[in-house]
């Protein structure tokens, strides 16, 4: 009889992996057994601590001798791995303070939306500490998405990170109806993305035999580029690809999903889900796929082209500051895609895959730091979202408005912020990569977005605040530390970018090491 040798795992490499989910895993035994009142004084340390540990563990690791492989090869264990993990935990970590806010939850997701149940769950103070091993989930499957070295784990991944925020964005404690249809929204559309995404997987392997990323470029050498089961493979994974970051025309989801959601759970879903979902985009076209580059770009090119011009023309009509945040984020992720164009020798790699790093880090603080001030604008049922309730917000809180377009200015690309050194890196590579149309397209596509951020700003500035105007809630410490840590981050992106720049290149060296 064959002996069936035991599977040899690098438990140290994947060790933030390990610890995020096995705290996860432990909240959920809290919730079994622990009394309801002890719950969220267990859930918030134990999460926080889990976030910091990995984030420990992931500094650690990435001074040690890199390792392209771990689990069997499954997961890729290399310099734009340990970034993105890194990135997504200081980004989560920041996330979790504002999920602390009890205020921002539903008492009761089981009962009715205006329910006599509802009302006695509220005033019983009940609360939905769930919400605290749901999040590390998304998170953890957040950390395995883009180090997933084959196309099964990638799509466990997937699932894994996606089906706690189908849950999370339905616990909106005010506007309830508008949550629960967000969380459909979101369901729906993702189920049919990730029904795309694993069809591709079974066309790809019907063309080499095989899932693996290693696998998969080693038969492109074989079939060439004109296979029709290989493009066809190609195209239905782009798709499942592109809906997570929300590329159009697959950008539906965004908007609803953003506005519907507790801020907090938006927050952590347009800053940590973007940076794993380019992650994961970029270890499928530029290593499994790369062979197949001359026939993905044209279509990438196309796709880039519409996701700014979309993002960038429908913000401008937006009336609700969510919504526009949204369409700010299909922006920004056209914006991403230029970088992800620009694939051509080492030295270009390395430059676009250094300048889409930098892009995320800081365009993910900006985004936390935006939502975070989103929540302490307030009417009487709840968040004062509607633009018209923003004007002379400058007057009434000075601060926080000025935090609010400091933030804007950074979405904008405005010189002295981080957000001017993301486009520019950016825009830089994919000009050295000969896509000059494309930069021209994302550099007027970022002068009608700074339209509408200036239009936000004059509003608050230049207007007169209304005598029924909302109310600025007292931010909490966490929050308080949130919107600091967050304009700290981009004041000094911006002005001394140098260290993130070059942790971000040493970074990219190695995703081209085979």
């Amino acid at each position: 009889m064959n002996q069936i040798e035991p599977p040899v795992i690098e438990y140290a490499q994947v060790a933030p992996l390990l610890v995020v989910f096995g705290a996860a895993v432990l909240g959920v035994v809290v919730e079994a057994f622990a009394p309801r009142y002890l719950r969220k004084a267990i859930h918030m340390p134990l999460t926080l601590i889990s976030l910091i540990g990995a984030f420990v563990l992931t500094v650690w690791q990435a001074t040690q001798t890199p390792h392209n492989a771990a689990a069997m090869g499954a997961i890729a264990v290399d310099g734009p791995t340990l970034f993105i993990w890194g990135t997504i935990l200081i980004l989560a970590a920041v996330s979790v303070l504002l999920i602390n806010d009890e205020d921002h939850f539903v008492a009761q997701a089981s009962a009715l939306p205006g329910s006599a149940e509802e009302e006695e769950s509220l005033t019983a103070g009940a609360v939905h500490t769930e919400v605290y091993p749901l999040a590390l989930f998304a998170v953890g499957g957040m950390l395995l998405f883009p180090a997933s070295n084959d196309l099964l784990i990638m799509f466990v991944a997937l699932e894994v990170m996606s089906l706690p925020l189908y849950l999370l964005c339905g616990l909106a404690r005010r506007r309830r109806l508008l949550s629960q249809e967000a969380a459909m929204k979101y369901f729906l559309l993702g189920a049919f993305s990730s029904a795309f995404f694993l069809y591709g997987t079974a066309l790809l392997y019907g063309v080499a035999g095989t899932v693996d990323f290693r696998g998969i470029a080693e038969a492109l050498t074989r079939v060439g580029g004109m296979d029709t089961l290989l493009l066809a493979g190609t195209a239905t994974l782009g798709v499942g690809l592109l809906f997570k970051i929300g590329a159009a025309p697959f950008q539906a989801w965004k908007p609803d999903v953003y506005q519907g959601a507790p801020t907090p759970v938006t927050a952590l879903m347009a800053s940590g889900t973007l940076v794993a979902a380019f992650g994961g985009l970029l270890r499928v076209f530029w290593v499994a796929l790369g062979g197949l580059e001359w026939d993905w770009k044209p279509v990438m090119w196309g796709i880039a082209i519409l996701t700014m011009l979309v993002g960038a023309i429908l913000a401008i009509t937006q009336t609700d500051i969510k919504r526009m945040l949204a369409y700010s984020s299909i922006a920004h992720a056209g914006f991403l895609l230029v970088g992800v164009v620009a694939v051509g020798d080492a030295e270009q790699n390395r430059a676009a895959l250094t300048g889409l790093l930098f892009y995320l880090v800081a365009y993910g603080f900006a985004t936390v730091g935006a939502f975070a001030v989103v929540t302490l604008v307030r009417d009487a049922g709840g968040e004062a979202n509607h633009l018209s309730r923003w004007a002379g917000l400058g007057k009434r809180a000075p601060l926080l408005a000025g935090v609010f377009a400091f933030f804007l200015l950074a979405f904008a690309g405005i010189p002295l912020t981080s957000g001017f050194l993301g486009k520019y890196a950016i825009f830089a590579a994919a000009g050295g990569a000969d896509a000059w149309p494309l930069v021209v397209v994302a550099v007027i596509a970022s002068a009608v977005a700074a339209f509408f951020y200036v239009r936000v700003i004059v509003l608050m500035f230049f207007s007169d605040p209304a005598a029924d105007g909302p109310t600025i809630a007292v931010p909490t410490i966490g929050t308080s530390a949130v919107v600091g840590l967050a304009a700290v981050a981009t004041v000094v992106l911006g002005v001394i970018p140098e260290p993130v720049l070059n942790l971000a290149s040493l970074a990219a060296e190695s995703l081209f090491v085979r």
